[in-house]
């Protein structure tokens, strides 16, 4: 299982929580710290990098749980919770997600500019779709999503596996980018 918990840029979870251990990863043949993960679990450490000896693709079959902390500064910008609302419920500019170098700056789909161009969203739930395709093991319902999107959601938010967005997260996560293209168009970003 992998947990993901939003928080300040400010905030260090490692300061918060004693037993916190950073997770590992295999980078390019080399053993590094995961940019956001952590364990709260008793896993063995490696005694010369203090990480997790098991990198977390490994963990994860193991049954440890690996916890995501995740540092949205893109909310430092606003001074309410009334501006963001605000936003929001503007319609953003979608063609902005027909530019190659403005879906790179884009949380979580920077790097899948094809499947942004291909499905086109112009609505959150288009564009939280667009979140659940990525996922490993998703993205083989492409074509069939562009056939028929409603008849597809049901699958498409179906977790079989851990990878897998439930509609919960993929929400909020285009509305994150929603504000992102907002910010973009008004030359914030």
């Amino acid at each position: 299982m992998d947990i993901d918990i939003d928080l300040r840029p400010d905030v260090k979870p490692e300061k918060l929580l004693d037993n916190l251990i950073f997770a590992s990863m295999i980078q390019d043949g080399d053993f590094k710290k995961h940019p956001v993960g952590a364990y709260l679990q008793n896993i063995p450490i490696d005694s010369i990098t203090k990480l997790s000896a098991i990198p977390y693709k490994v963990a994860e079959d193991e049954g440890f749980n690996k916890i995501d902390f995740l540092h949205l500064n893109l909310l430092d910008i606003f001074d309410s919770k009334e501006e963001i609302r605000t936003l929001i419920k503007k319609e953003p500019d979608w063609s902005l997600l027909e530019d190659r170098e403005i879906v790179k700056k884009l949380f979580h789909i920077g790097n899948h500019f094809d499947t942004v161009y291909d499905v086109k969203p112009t609505s959150v739930m288009e564009l939280a779709d667009v979140l659940a395709l990525i996922r490993p093991g998703k993205l083989k319902l492409l074509d069939k999503y562009k056939k028929d999107k409603k008849a597809v959601r049901q699958e498409l938010y179906t977790k079989r596996k851990v990878s897998d967005l439930r509609k919960s997260h993929a929400v909020p996560y285009a509305l994150l980018i929603v504000l992102q293209l907002h910010l973009i168009k008004a030359k914030i970003l």
